[in-house]
C-alpha cells in the first residue's frame, strides 16, 4: 500500500516546507508516501464558494486512480488518538490494496462530488488549523503511527 497526501495550494512558509519535507523523508522508511499539490484555483474573487468547491473537487477527483481508497481530512470527521491513528493505518494497509489517498479540502472544504466519492472522514481536531498546518501535523501523525508500529521510541504514553 501507498499513502497520498492531496493538498490545495502549495504551501508557501518556508519554514513549514522544511518540517513537512522532514516529516516526509522519515516516512519514506516505512511507506510509499507521497503529497500531491493542486494547484490553487484561479479568479477566486469571481467564484461563490460552492462553485470554488466544485472546481476544486474536479480537481481532486481527478488525481484518483482505480483502486484508491479516499479518506477526507473534515471537521465533522472522526477522531483518533495517536495509538488508535496507527491500529487504524495498520488496518488498512492489510485492506487496501493501492492507495490510500487522503485529501485536505480547500478554505470552503470539498464538493458534494468529492463526500460522495469518499470511504471515511476524519478529523484531526475540534479547532481549525491553517490549511499549510494542518499538512505539518498530519504527516508528523503518519510518521508518529508509523514508529509506534514499529514499537521505536518516538511515541510516549
Amino acid at each position: 500500500m501507498k499513502i497520498a497526501l492531496v493538498v490545495i495550494g502549495k504551501t508557501d512558509a518556508g519554514y513549514f516546507v522544511e518540517a513537512i519535507n522532514e516529516y516526509k523523508n522519515r516516512l519514506v522508511h516505512y511507506i510509499p508516501f507521497d503529497i500531491e499539490v493542486i494547484p490553487d484555483i484561479k479568479n477566486v474573487k469571481n467564484l461563490s464558494e460552492t462553485q470554488q468547491k466544485e472546481k476544486e473537487g474536479e480537481l481532486i477527483l481527478k488525481t484518483l486512480q482505480a483502486g484508491d481508497y479516499l479518506v477526507l481530512l473534515d471537521d465533522k470527521g472522526k477522531e483518533f488518538t495517536s495509538m488508535q491513528f496507527a491500529t487504524y493505518l495498520e488496518k488498512k494497509m492489510h485492506t487496501v490494496p493501492k492507495r490510500l489517498v487522503f485529501v485536505v479540502g480547500g478554505p470552503y472544504g470539498f464538493s458534494e462530488a468529492v463526500y460522495k466519492a469518499a470511504s471515511e472522514k476524519l478529523s484531526l481536531s475540534k479547532m481549525t488549523f491553517s490549511h499549510q498546518m494542518i499538512r505539518l501535523i498530519f504527516v508528523e501523525q503518519i510518521y508518529r503511527a508509523m514508529t509506534i508500529l514499529n514499537n521505536e521510541p518516538y511515541h510516549h504514553e
